[in-house]
């Protein structure tokens, strides 16, 4: 449900504040100090350079996208679900909203180690452990009433004056001393880094500081300028926050020992001047501050899901979205985030969850700019966005992304990828009408085809390669019969290239292309059924000789040049066969491979073999023969076919053409048992066509050579006389093909 233009009542400042709340949060104060003294000054200025070459980016990407296109409610989520398409946007911002709801406790819980020294007084006092819970459920319930009763507009006045108090708290933490400082040798060419092995063991304990920097996005729908307040609001805090980390490293790395570091959580109070009220303090704000910008931005993710109808059940859907008449404030959404957090709150430890929220900020991360990249990449006139990044860093941060997480955990980043997959194949299951994805990839691919395209034109000119088919089929009866289709799409499926063109007949005009679209779409969507590899279109054209001479002039679907033209006639009723005939020297003339089908009506066993029939005269067809039952062969639906030869020759010639055909088998790799070649003495009253139809009369699919000048002088009788076979494939050579 879109936000309306009344409620869109903040500017820059809530963005910022938002995320810096969030940066500058539990983590900075809870385990930084751990994380110096684990892995030295160094150490950790490797780790805050390495997660910046993810935030960064992603401030950079988001930044990109949000001054390209109007963004409204649900921040991350509408910018990714109005690239990728609603489908894998609404898996990505399901994962993005529960990751938002659970920090929500994550930053309850870290606010009540404010509390420690009240906790080890009332121990050291009483002997009694109180659990965090007391503090804890109180502050959530607490935070619940203020975000269901006043919304972000108090959350947003909150948030001024706990970020006022945490920039206090640090203020004094840089102006404070210790004993150990005035003492300390440390400088920057001393500082250390060791245990490199717990490298990324630390790495996964910070990164959460990190998430913090798209926290403001999530008030999209609320922004009056998202343009100019995203961009302006995240990149100047995911700045400030890199630089105040730098000097908090520093600083802990000067001021205190790597022992004191490792042992006291709280350390920072120990460096501040009135550390002991200001730094718990500080801490209470930065996760007071960072609960508030959670549990203001998930509702809105929430909402913005079920305004999409991500979920199954329509109520549910129109329960979710509703906001409050007053000021659109996601209500409901908020009531189910406060329930959500209130559950991992009682339950009091997220640790484990944490790491798995870690993993779907990264996932969303990766998304947002890979999403940024592939926009660069695919050049479309519509992305033009007033804020401009380089592709480069979008791809840096997509790799990084991915990186780090299995870095981090491969089992964690594995159960991620799995139950996002679940939610993928869930949502795709009850919306597989909604789409989206192809086109920010068509962009691409179409931008990576024209390079090779252009790149194969430049480098393959002039110079040998191999033979494979690279075949154009041009047939008036696509809907009557799909033998041909089927033919080429066997041809193209491993080995070759191919191009169906359906033609229709008559002279191009508005008519004649609308016909032309109508029909594409039926062919595509007839053809989609089984397994297709053929490039499909239409031509349009008066005559089968126009249609013909437009054809064999088309580029190769592949960046090859085409060599071979695929004619199709009904065997039941013949009168095409004239006119692919009379085209014959036409197609001849740009040295293609002529080859003409004979469509039967009978039903075509794929368990029945393919049978190749090579006669004295195929000189130059005989190889083309074979390569073609060998590539036929190679498609899935002839996988209980054998291939069969035969050659017809003098008695005197048989041993030397079994001795050919045996080395040519053998040489050339190819699955053909010698039991397979068969060697039949030609006899004075028995012609060829009668042996044939006697043998092959249960063949799958009969391969037969023809030549030219019988061609010119038989014509169609040529093709006639096979009324026993089924469907035959006759094969005119250009030129001969080697088998090496």
């Amino acid at each position: 449900m879109p936000t309306t233009t009344s409620t869109k009542k903040f500017g820059t400042a809530p963005v910022f504040f938002t995320a810096i709340s969030t940066i500058l949060g539990a983590i900075l104060f809870l385990r930084f100090g751990f994380a110096v003294g684990s892995l030295g000054f160094w150490g950790v200025i490797l780790i805050i350079l390495l997660g910046h070459l993810v935030t960064i980016p992603t401030a950079m990407a988001i930044s990109e996208l949000a001054t390209n296109k109007r963004v409204e409610g649900g921040g991350e989520y509408f910018i990714i679900s109005r690239s990728f398409g609603l489908n894998i946007g609404a898996t990505i911002g399901i994962a993005l909203f529960f990751s938002q709801a659970i920090s929500v406790a994550f930053y309850v819980i870290a606010f009540t180690e404010a509390f420690e020294p009240l906790f080890n007084l009332a121990f050291s006092t009483y002997g009694y452990e109180f659990p965090r819970q007391i503090v804890s459920v109180p502050a959530m319930l607490f935070l619940s009433i203020l975000i269901l009763k006043k919304g972000a507009n108090l959350g947003v006045k909150a948030l001024y004056f706990v970020v006022a108090v945490l920039m206090v708290s640090l203020v004094l933490f840089f102006l404070g001393s210790t004993d150990h400082a005035s003492v300390s040798d440390f400088g920057l060419m001393n500082a250390e880094f060791r245990n490199a092995d717990q490298f990324f063991i630390v790495f996964a304990i910070i990164f959460p500081a990190f998430t913090g920097m798209t926290a403001g996005v999530g008030l999209s729908g609320d922004l009056k300028n998202p343009s100019k307040s995203i961009p302006l609001g995240t990149s100047t805090a995911t700045l400030l926050g890199m630089i105040v980390y730098f000097f908090v490293v520093y600083k802990l790395a000067f001021s205190v020992s790597s022992a004191d570091l490792m042992e006291n959580q709280l350390i920072m109070a120990k460096i501040a001047i009135g550390g002991s009220l200001v730094i718990p303090l500080g801490l209470a704000a930065s996760t007071i501050s960072s609960a508030l910008g959670s549990v203001m931005v998930a509702p809105r993710t929430l909402q913005a899901l079920s305004a999409d109808r991500s979920f199954p059940s329509k109520k549910v859907n129109r329960w979710l979205a509703k906001g409050r008449e007053s000021d659109n404030e996601p209500i409901n959404a908020s009531l189910i985030t406060c329930i959500i957090a209130m559950v991992f709150v009682v339950l009091g430890d997220v640790n484990v969850v944490a790491q798995i929220i870690s993993m779907f900020f990264m996932v969303t991360y990766g998304s947002l700019c890979l999403i940024s990249f592939l926009n660069h990449f695919g050049s479309s006139p519509s992305y033009r966005p007033s804020f401009k990044s380089k592709w480069v860093f979008s791809l840096i941060g997509f790799v990084t992304s991915v990186w780090v997480m299995f870095k981090i955990s491969f089992l964690y980043a594995f159960a991620a990828v799995a139950v996002m997959s679940l939610i993928y194949l869930f949502i795709n299951r009850y919306h597989r009408n909604r789409n989206g994805i192809e086109s920010i990839f068509l962009n691409a691919l179409y931008q990576l085809n024209r390079n090779m395209q252009v790149f194969l034109q430049k480098t393959g000119k002039g110079k040998a390669r191999e033979w494979r088919p690279s075949a154009i089929c041009i047939s008036k009866e696509s809907f009557e019969r799909d033998t041909a289709f089927k033919l080429l799409n066997w041809i193209s499926y491993k080995y070759g290239f191919g191009t169906y063109l359906h033609r229709i007949e008559g002279y191009y005009s508005k008519a004649t292309y609308q016909q032309s679209k109508e029909e594409l779409d039926r062919l595509i969507k007839s053809f989609d059924k089984i397994e297709n590899h053929v490039y499909v279109d239409t031509i349009i054209s008066p005559s089968y000789t126009s249609a013909i001479a437009q054809a064999i002039q088309l580029p190769g679907v592949a960046g090859m040049e085409n060599n071979m033209v695929i004619f199709e006639y009904d065997k039941g009723n013949p009168d095409r066969l004239n006119l692919i005939i009379d085209n014959y020297s036409l197609a001849r003339a740009g040295n293609f491979d002529f080859c003409i089908l004979g469509s039967s009506p009978r039903t075509l066993d794929f368990k029945s073999n393919i049978h190749v029939w090579i006669k004295s005269s195929d000189t130059y067809n005989a190889n083309l023969m074979i390569l073609l039952s060998f590539i036929i062969a190679g498609h899935s639906d002839w996988k209980k076919a054998d291939i069969k030869i035969f050659n017809i020759c003098k008695k005197e010639q048989a041993d030397e053409t079994r001795k050919q055909l045996d080395d040519l088998v053998v040489s050339g790799r190819l699955p053909i048992t010698t039991s397979n070649i068969e060697i039949i003495h030609e006899q004075e009253n028995v012609s060829s066509k009668e042996v044939i139809n006697q043998r092959s009369a249960d063949a799958g699919i009969t391969i037969i050579g023809f030549r030219g000048e019988s061609l010119k002088h038989e014509k169609a009788e040529l093709f006639k006389g096979y009324d026993k076979l089924g469907n035959i494939l006759f094969i005119n050579a250009n030129s001969r093909k080697l088998i090496e």
